[in-house]
Protein backbone atom coordinates (compact mmCIF):
# COMPACT_ATOMS: atom_id res chain seq x y z
CA UNK A 1 0.00 0.00 0.00
CA UNK A 2 1.78 2.90 -0.75
CA UNK A 3 1.83 6.33 0.52
CA UNK A 4 3.70 9.88 0.79
CA UNK A 5 7.06 9.39 3.14
CA UNK A 6 7.31 12.81 4.71
CA UNK A 7 11.48 12.71 6.23
CA UNK A 8 12.78 13.80 9.25
CA UNK A 9 13.13 17.29 9.03
CA UNK A 10 16.02 17.21 11.29
CA UNK A 11 19.50 15.97 9.87
CA UNK A 12 21.07 12.81 11.60
CA UNK A 13 23.36 14.19 14.44
CA UNK A 14 27.16 13.28 13.96
CA UNK A 15 28.75 11.32 15.43
CA UNK A 16 32.12 11.34 17.36
CA UNK A 17 32.73 8.23 18.64
CA UNK A 18 34.29 5.44 16.98
CA UNK A 19 33.37 2.26 16.25
CA UNK A 20 34.03 -0.10 18.32
CA UNK A 21 34.74 2.14 21.68
CA UNK A 22 33.65 1.62 24.71
CA UNK A 23 31.03 4.12 25.58
CA UNK A 24 30.33 2.66 29.31
CA UNK A 25 33.97 3.39 30.04
CA UNK A 26 35.22 5.59 32.32
CA UNK A 27 37.22 7.44 30.22
CA UNK A 28 34.72 8.18 27.42
CA UNK A 29 32.32 9.30 29.53
CA UNK A 30 34.53 11.65 31.35
CA UNK A 31 35.70 13.06 27.83
CA UNK A 32 32.59 13.13 25.40
CA UNK A 33 29.35 12.68 27.80
CA UNK A 34 29.85 14.44 31.02
CA UNK A 35 31.74 17.79 30.12
CA UNK A 36 29.75 18.28 26.92
CA UNK A 37 25.74 17.96 26.25
CA UNK A 38 25.70 14.05 25.62
CA UNK A 39 24.43 11.36 28.24
CA UNK A 40 24.33 7.56 28.46
CA UNK A 41 20.90 6.36 28.70
CA UNK A 42 19.87 2.85 29.85
CA UNK A 43 17.02 1.56 27.55
CA UNK A 44 16.45 -2.51 29.15
CA UNK A 45 16.89 -4.69 29.81
CA UNK A 46 13.40 -4.94 31.54
CA UNK A 47 11.36 -2.33 30.51
CA UNK A 48 8.20 -2.33 29.85
CA UNK A 49 7.90 -0.89 26.33
CA UNK A 50 10.68 -3.43 25.26
CA UNK A 51 8.41 -6.39 25.25
CA UNK A 52 11.03 -8.86 26.48
CA UNK A 53 14.45 -9.01 27.94
CA UNK A 54 16.77 -6.59 26.28
CA UNK A 55 18.76 -3.67 26.60
CA UNK A 56 19.77 -0.50 24.86
CA UNK A 57 22.62 1.85 25.49
CA UNK A 58 22.02 5.50 24.06
CA UNK A 59 23.71 8.26 23.64
CA UNK A 60 21.66 10.90 23.37
CA UNK A 61 21.79 15.02 22.95
CA UNK A 62 18.73 16.32 24.83
CA UNK A 63 15.68 13.98 23.53
CA UNK A 64 17.74 13.24 20.23
CA UNK A 65 19.32 9.95 19.80
CA UNK A 66 23.26 10.13 18.29
CA UNK A 67 24.56 6.18 19.12
CA UNK A 68 22.27 3.17 19.91
CA UNK A 69 24.93 0.15 21.35
CA UNK A 70 22.02 -2.91 21.15
CA UNK A 71 22.85 -5.57 24.17
CA UNK A 72 21.83 -9.09 24.14
CA UNK A 73 22.33 -12.01 26.40
CA UNK A 74 19.53 -11.84 29.15
CA UNK A 75 17.95 -15.16 28.68
CA UNK A 76 20.96 -17.59 28.75
CA UNK A 77 19.03 -20.40 27.69
CA UNK A 78 21.54 -22.67 25.97
CA UNK A 79 19.41 -23.72 23.17
CA UNK A 80 21.26 -24.56 20.50
CA UNK A 81 23.78 -26.83 23.28
CA UNK A 82 20.64 -28.34 24.23
CA UNK A 83 20.40 -29.75 20.82
CA UNK A 84 23.58 -31.79 20.93
CA UNK A 85 21.88 -33.95 23.80
CA UNK A 86 18.08 -34.40 22.70
CA UNK A 87 16.93 -36.67 20.47
CA UNK A 88 15.62 -35.72 17.12
CA UNK A 89 12.10 -35.38 18.34
CA UNK A 90 12.91 -34.31 21.98
CA UNK A 91 14.73 -31.03 20.85
CA UNK A 92 11.14 -29.94 19.61
CA UNK A 93 10.10 -28.74 23.12
CA UNK A 94 13.06 -26.51 23.78
CA UNK A 95 12.26 -25.15 20.08
CA UNK A 96 9.07 -24.17 20.45
CA UNK A 97 10.70 -21.93 23.02
CA UNK A 98 12.51 -19.42 21.00
CA UNK A 99 9.52 -17.77 19.50
CA UNK A 100 7.11 -18.32 22.00
CA UNK A 101 4.95 -15.71 20.23
CA UNK A 102 4.39 -18.34 17.69
CA UNK A 103 6.16 -21.48 18.71
CA UNK A 104 4.19 -24.01 16.51
CA UNK A 105 6.30 -22.14 13.56
CA UNK A 106 9.18 -23.51 15.19
CA UNK A 107 8.11 -27.28 15.48
CA UNK A 108 7.16 -26.96 11.57
CA UNK A 109 10.42 -25.57 10.64
CA UNK A 110 12.61 -27.90 13.06
CA UNK A 111 11.10 -31.15 11.63
CA UNK A 112 11.13 -30.28 7.94
CA UNK A 113 15.31 -29.65 8.42
CA UNK A 114 15.38 -33.21 10.32
CA UNK A 115 13.17 -34.99 7.58
CA UNK A 116 15.35 -33.18 4.67
CA UNK A 117 18.01 -35.14 6.60
CA UNK A 118 16.82 -38.33 6.63
CA UNK A 119 15.36 -38.19 3.43
CA UNK A 120 11.80 -37.93 4.21
CA UNK A 121 8.94 -37.41 2.32
CA UNK A 122 5.68 -36.28 4.13
CA UNK A 123 1.83 -37.64 3.15
CA UNK A 124 -0.08 -34.97 1.56
CA UNK A 125 -2.54 -35.01 4.55
CA UNK A 126 0.52 -33.98 6.86
CA UNK A 127 1.72 -31.29 4.29
CA UNK A 128 -1.60 -29.94 4.12
CA UNK A 129 -2.21 -29.84 7.76
CA UNK A 130 1.14 -28.10 8.54
CA UNK A 131 0.41 -25.58 6.35
CA UNK A 132 -2.55 -24.48 7.71
CA UNK A 133 -0.69 -24.69 11.32
CA UNK A 134 1.93 -22.90 9.96
CA UNK A 135 -0.29 -19.64 8.28
CA UNK A 136 -2.58 -19.48 11.63
CA UNK A 137 1.10 -19.31 13.30
CA UNK A 138 1.85 -16.80 11.10
CA UNK A 139 -1.70 -14.45 11.76
CA UNK A 140 -0.73 -15.55 15.20
CA UNK A 141 2.29 -13.77 15.42
CA UNK A 142 1.27 -10.15 13.28
CA UNK A 143 -2.10 -10.43 15.62
CA UNK A 144 0.04 -9.45 18.27
CA UNK A 145 2.76 -6.96 16.71
CA UNK A 146 0.29 -5.01 14.95
CA UNK A 147 -1.81 -4.72 17.90
CA UNK A 148 1.35 -4.13 20.19
CA UNK A 149 2.04 -1.26 17.67
CA UNK A 150 -0.84 0.58 18.73
CA UNK A 151 -0.20 -0.57 22.60
CA UNK A 152 3.39 1.19 22.17
CA UNK A 153 1.98 4.42 21.11
CA UNK A 154 -0.78 4.41 23.64
CA UNK A 155 -3.91 2.89 21.83
CA UNK A 156 -4.79 -0.01 24.16
CA UNK A 157 -7.94 -0.73 22.51
CA UNK A 158 -6.10 -1.69 19.26
CA UNK A 159 -3.99 -4.29 21.08
CA UNK A 160 -7.06 -5.63 22.26
CA UNK A 161 -8.47 -6.02 19.14
CA UNK A 162 -5.24 -8.38 18.09
CA UNK A 163 -4.55 -9.64 21.72
CA UNK A 164 -7.98 -11.69 21.92
CA UNK A 165 -8.62 -13.20 18.57
CA UNK A 166 -5.13 -15.20 19.71
CA UNK A 167 -6.77 -17.06 22.35
CA UNK A 168 -9.05 -18.58 19.16
CA UNK A 169 -5.56 -19.86 17.48
CA UNK A 170 -5.14 -21.56 20.78
CA UNK A 171 -7.97 -23.12 21.09
CA UNK A 172 -7.34 -24.76 17.35
CA UNK A 173 -3.58 -25.36 18.95
CA UNK A 174 -5.12 -27.05 22.07
CA UNK A 175 -7.19 -29.39 20.09
CA UNK A 176 -4.74 -31.04 17.98
CA UNK A 177 -1.98 -30.79 20.09
CA UNK A 178 -3.29 -31.18 23.50
CA UNK A 179 -1.29 -28.35 24.59
CA UNK A 180 -2.23 -24.68 24.51
CA UNK A 181 0.95 -22.72 24.59
CA UNK A 182 4.05 -24.71 23.45
CA UNK A 183 2.21 -27.26 21.29
CA UNK A 184 5.51 -29.95 20.67
CA UNK A 185 3.52 -31.27 17.84
CA UNK A 186 5.51 -32.35 14.89
CA UNK A 187 7.61 -35.21 15.18
CA UNK A 188 9.72 -36.99 12.29
CA UNK A 189 8.09 -37.91 9.85
CA UNK A 190 4.79 -36.39 11.05
CA UNK A 191 2.57 -35.35 13.73
CA UNK A 192 2.35 -37.05 17.36
CA UNK A 193 -1.17 -37.28 16.42
CA UNK A 194 -3.54 -37.30 13.36
CA UNK A 195 -6.44 -34.86 14.03
CA UNK A 196 -9.68 -36.16 14.40
CA UNK A 197 -12.36 -36.72 11.32
CA UNK A 198 -14.98 -35.52 13.16
CA UNK A 199 -15.07 -32.06 11.19
CA UNK A 200 -14.90 -30.10 14.05
CA UNK A 201 -11.11 -28.96 13.16
CA UNK A 202 -12.56 -27.67 9.45
CA UNK A 203 -15.17 -25.84 11.36
CA UNK A 204 -12.89 -24.45 14.22
CA UNK A 205 -10.57 -22.91 11.66
CA UNK A 206 -12.98 -21.43 9.22
CA UNK A 207 -14.85 -20.10 11.77
CA UNK A 208 -11.80 -18.07 12.50
CA UNK A 209 -10.63 -17.09 9.51
CA UNK A 210 -13.98 -15.98 8.48
CA UNK A 211 -15.41 -14.52 10.92
CA UNK A 212 -12.80 -13.56 14.02
CA UNK A 213 -10.31 -12.71 12.08
CA UNK A 214 -11.75 -10.83 9.70
CA UNK A 215 -13.46 -8.99 12.23
CA UNK A 216 -10.50 -8.51 13.71
CA UNK A 217 -8.20 -6.87 10.54
CA UNK A 218 -11.26 -4.39 10.23
CA UNK A 219 -10.92 -3.26 13.45
CA UNK A 220 -7.59 -2.79 13.82
CA UNK A 221 -7.62 -1.00 10.25
CA UNK A 222 -10.72 1.23 11.14
CA UNK A 223 -8.90 2.40 14.42
CA UNK A 224 -5.41 2.94 13.09
CA UNK A 225 -5.11 3.51 9.16
CA UNK A 226 -6.68 6.93 9.78
CA UNK A 227 -5.64 7.72 12.80
CA UNK A 228 -3.56 11.46 12.83
CA UNK A 229 -1.46 10.33 16.20
CA UNK A 230 -0.55 6.81 14.93
CA UNK A 231 0.28 8.18 11.38
CA UNK A 232 2.44 10.94 12.58
CA UNK A 233 4.30 8.83 14.94
CA UNK A 234 5.17 5.49 12.49
CA UNK A 235 5.16 7.83 9.17
CA UNK A 236 9.06 7.63 8.19
CA UNK A 237 10.01 6.76 11.88
CA UNK A 238 12.80 3.84 11.53
CA UNK A 239 13.38 4.30 8.04
CA UNK A 240 15.96 1.39 6.40
CA UNK A 241 16.52 1.26 2.28
CA UNK A 242 16.45 -1.47 0.02
CA UNK A 243 19.78 -1.15 -0.36
CA UNK A 244 20.88 -1.29 3.16
CA UNK A 245 18.13 -3.88 3.78
CA UNK A 246 19.88 -6.38 1.62
CA UNK A 247 23.53 -5.40 2.96
CA UNK A 248 22.27 -6.52 6.81
CA UNK A 249 20.66 -9.36 5.77
CA UNK A 250 17.25 -8.79 6.44
CA UNK A 251 14.58 -10.81 5.70
CA UNK A 252 10.36 -11.20 6.41
CA UNK A 253 8.35 -8.03 6.72
CA UNK A 254 10.90 -5.75 7.69
CA UNK A 255 12.83 -7.08 4.50
CA UNK A 256 9.47 -6.28 2.07
CA UNK A 257 9.07 -3.21 4.00
CA UNK A 258 11.58 -1.58 2.27
CA UNK A 259 11.61 -2.84 -1.31
CA UNK A 260 12.74 -6.74 -1.32
CA UNK A 261 10.87 -8.83 -2.64
CA UNK A 262 11.63 -12.14 -0.97
CA UNK A 263 9.51 -14.72 0.26
CA UNK A 264 10.93 -18.28 1.13
CA UNK A 265 7.09 -19.59 0.05
CA UNK A 266 7.84 -18.40 -3.24
CA UNK A 267 11.10 -18.82 -3.83
CA UNK A 268 12.34 -21.64 -2.09
CA UNK A 269 8.73 -23.66 -1.52
CA UNK A 270 8.05 -25.93 0.55
CA UNK A 271 4.72 -27.75 1.73
CA UNK A 272 1.39 -26.78 -0.19
CA UNK A 273 3.65 -23.95 -1.44
CA UNK A 274 5.62 -26.35 -3.65
CA UNK A 275 3.85 -27.49 -7.14
CA UNK A 276 2.89 -31.21 -6.79
CA UNK A 277 3.06 -31.47 -3.61
CA UNK A 278 0.54 -34.51 -3.36
CA UNK A 279 2.62 -35.85 -5.59
CA UNK A 280 0.02 -36.28 -8.21
CA UNK A 281 0.01 -32.58 -9.82
CA UNK A 282 -1.36 -30.70 -7.56
CA UNK A 283 -0.71 -26.96 -7.98
CA UNK A 284 1.14 -24.77 -5.59
CA UNK A 285 -1.26 -22.83 -3.37
CA UNK A 286 -2.07 -18.95 -4.56
CA UNK A 287 -1.34 -15.81 -2.59
CA UNK A 288 0.68 -12.66 -2.93
CA UNK A 289 3.86 -10.99 -1.32
CA UNK A 290 3.04 -7.76 -0.09
CA UNK A 291 5.60 -5.20 -0.37
CA UNK A 292 6.07 -1.48 0.12
CA UNK A 293 8.70 0.45 -0.43
CA UNK A 294 9.53 2.92 2.13
CA UNK A 295 10.78 0.92 4.43
CA UNK A 296 9.71 2.65 7.87
CA UNK A 297 7.67 1.66 11.38
CA UNK A 298 4.16 2.18 8.92
CA UNK A 299 5.02 0.20 5.83
CA UNK A 300 6.09 -2.36 8.16
CA UNK A 301 2.41 -2.40 10.36
CA UNK A 302 1.18 -2.38 6.75
CA UNK A 303 2.82 -5.11 5.37
CA UNK A 304 1.48 -7.55 8.29
CA UNK A 305 -1.48 -6.61 7.97
CA UNK A 306 -1.86 -7.59 4.53
CA UNK A 307 0.24 -10.72 4.83
CA UNK A 308 -2.34 -11.64 7.20
CA UNK A 309 -5.28 -11.27 5.00
CA UNK A 310 -3.40 -13.56 2.39
CA UNK A 311 -2.68 -16.08 4.87
CA UNK A 312 -5.92 -16.36 5.74
CA UNK A 313 -6.78 -16.94 2.00
CA UNK A 314 -3.95 -19.59 2.10
CA UNK A 315 -5.77 -21.34 4.35
CA UNK A 316 -9.37 -21.27 3.18
CA UNK A 317 -7.69 -22.99 -0.15
CA UNK A 318 -6.44 -25.84 2.07
CA UNK A 319 -9.18 -26.33 4.56
CA UNK A 320 -11.62 -27.98 2.65
CA UNK A 321 -9.05 -30.26 0.98
CA UNK A 322 -7.12 -32.08 3.73
CA UNK A 323 -6.65 -35.71 2.28
CA UNK A 324 -7.68 -38.52 3.65
CA UNK A 325 -4.66 -41.38 4.64
CA UNK A 326 -2.23 -41.13 7.17
CA UNK A 327 -0.73 -38.45 8.69
CA UNK A 328 2.84 -39.64 9.32
CA UNK A 329 5.33 -41.45 6.74
CA UNK A 330 5.53 -44.70 5.71
CA UNK A 331 9.24 -44.05 4.17
CA UNK A 332 12.18 -45.58 6.57
CA UNK A 333 9.22 -46.10 9.03
CA UNK A 334 11.79 -46.85 11.71
CA UNK A 335 12.49 -43.70 12.54
CA UNK A 336 8.43 -42.71 12.56
CA UNK A 337 6.61 -42.64 15.50
CA UNK A 338 4.11 -45.38 14.76
CA UNK A 339 0.51 -44.29 15.50
CA UNK A 340 -1.74 -44.95 18.65
CA UNK A 341 -3.95 -47.57 17.37
CA UNK A 342 -1.36 -49.70 15.85
CA UNK A 343 0.67 -49.50 19.19
CA UNK A 344 -2.74 -51.11 20.93
CA UNK A 345 -3.10 -53.64 18.09
CA UNK A 346 0.21 -54.35 17.02
CA UNK A 347 3.85 -55.99 18.53
CA UNK A 348 5.49 -54.54 15.91
CA UNK A 349 4.35 -50.63 16.36
CA UNK A 350 4.86 -51.97 20.63
CA UNK A 351 8.29 -52.56 19.95
CA UNK A 352 9.25 -49.72 17.43
CA UNK A 353 7.21 -47.07 20.14
CA UNK A 354 9.57 -48.86 22.96
CA UNK A 355 12.44 -48.37 20.56
CA UNK A 356 12.54 -44.93 19.70
CA UNK A 357 10.94 -43.72 23.67
CA UNK A 358 12.19 -45.66 25.80
CA UNK A 359 15.83 -47.72 24.62
CA UNK A 360 18.70 -46.30 23.21
CA UNK A 361 17.85 -47.35 19.44
CA UNK A 362 16.00 -46.13 16.14
CA UNK A 363 16.24 -42.37 15.32
CA UNK A 364 19.53 -42.98 14.48
CA UNK A 365 20.44 -40.29 11.51
CA UNK A 366 22.22 -40.84 8.52
CA UNK A 367 26.07 -39.09 8.49
CA UNK A 368 25.73 -35.37 6.99
CA UNK A 369 24.70 -31.87 7.45
CA UNK A 370 21.97 -30.06 5.47
CA UNK A 371 20.57 -26.62 6.15
CA UNK A 372 16.97 -25.71 5.75
CA UNK A 373 14.74 -22.91 6.24
CA UNK A 374 10.97 -21.66 5.97
CA UNK A 375 9.15 -18.26 5.97
CA UNK A 376 8.42 -17.54 9.68
CA UNK A 377 6.18 -14.58 10.13
CA UNK A 378 9.38 -12.82 11.29
CA UNK A 379 11.86 -13.76 8.28
CA UNK A 380 14.06 -16.42 7.21
CA UNK A 381 14.00 -19.39 10.21
CA UNK A 382 16.43 -22.04 9.39
CA UNK A 383 18.33 -24.76 11.06
CA UNK A 384 21.45 -25.96 9.81
CA UNK A 385 22.32 -29.68 11.45
CA UNK A 386 25.67 -31.63 11.52
CA UNK A 387 24.76 -35.46 11.95
CA UNK A 388 27.37 -37.92 13.05
CA UNK A 389 25.01 -40.88 12.60
CA UNK A 390 23.90 -40.81 16.07
CA UNK A 391 20.11 -40.25 18.20
CA UNK A 392 21.00 -36.26 18.40
CA UNK A 393 22.55 -33.78 16.16
CA UNK A 394 26.49 -32.98 16.90
CA UNK A 395 25.02 -29.47 16.01
CA UNK A 396 22.38 -27.61 16.08
CA UNK A 397 22.67 -24.36 14.53
CA UNK A 398 19.68 -21.66 14.23
CA UNK A 399 19.53 -19.29 11.64
CA UNK A 400 17.19 -16.69 13.91
CA UNK A 401 15.08 -13.75 11.93
CA UNK A 402 14.96 -11.83 15.11
CA UNK A 403 18.60 -11.60 16.03
CA UNK A 404 19.24 -10.87 12.31
CA UNK A 405 16.92 -8.68 12.28
CA UNK A 406 17.81 -6.62 15.60
CA UNK A 407 21.34 -6.13 14.58
CA UNK A 408 19.57 -2.74 12.33
CA UNK A 409 18.28 -1.33 15.13
CA UNK A 410 21.15 1.17 16.34
CA UNK A 411 21.12 2.38 12.02
CA UNK A 412 17.53 2.76 12.06
CA UNK A 413 16.70 4.78 15.50
CA UNK A 414 20.19 7.12 15.22
CA UNK A 415 18.80 10.90 14.50
CA UNK A 416 15.34 9.59 16.05
CA UNK A 417 13.72 10.83 19.43
CA UNK A 418 13.73 8.29 22.94
CA UNK A 419 10.02 8.31 22.19
CA UNK A 420 10.73 6.48 18.42
CA UNK A 421 12.17 3.50 19.96
CA UNK A 422 9.28 1.83 21.02
CA UNK A 423 7.60 2.60 17.64
CA UNK A 424 11.05 1.12 16.15
CA UNK A 425 11.73 -1.59 18.46
CA UNK A 426 7.62 -3.06 18.07
CA UNK A 427 7.84 -2.87 14.39
CA UNK A 428 10.78 -5.22 14.19
CA UNK A 429 8.95 -7.76 16.81
CA UNK A 430 12.28 -9.01 18.72
CA UNK A 431 11.61 -12.30 20.60
CA UNK A 432 14.35 -11.94 22.92
CA UNK A 433 14.81 -16.04 23.32
CA UNK A 434 15.73 -16.24 19.40
CA UNK A 435 18.91 -13.52 20.44
CA UNK A 436 20.43 -15.56 23.71
CA UNK A 437 20.21 -18.74 22.25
Amino acid sequence: MPYTLHPDPLPDAPLDAPLGLDIESTEYLKDHLQTGDRWVLNFGPQHPATHTTLRMVLEIEGERIVRCTPHIGYLHSGFEKLGEHHDWNQYVCTISRMDYVSPIVNDIAWHLAVERLFGIDLTPRCKVVRTIMLELGRIQNHLLCCGAAALDLGAFTGFLYGFNEREHIYDIIEYISGQRFHPDWTRVGGHWRDISDDDTFRRMVKKFIDVRLANSIKDLETLLNRNRIFIDRVTGVGSISREDANAWSLSGPIARASGVKRDLRKDEPFLCFADNWDGEGAEAVKFQVPVCSEGDCLARYLVRMEEMKQSAKIINQLIDRIPQGPINSDVNAKVVTPEKGDVYGSIEATIQLFELRMHNRGLDSPVGECYTAIESPNGELGYYLVSDGGRSAFRARTRPPSFVNYSVFSKMIEGHLIADIVAVLGSLNIIAAELDR
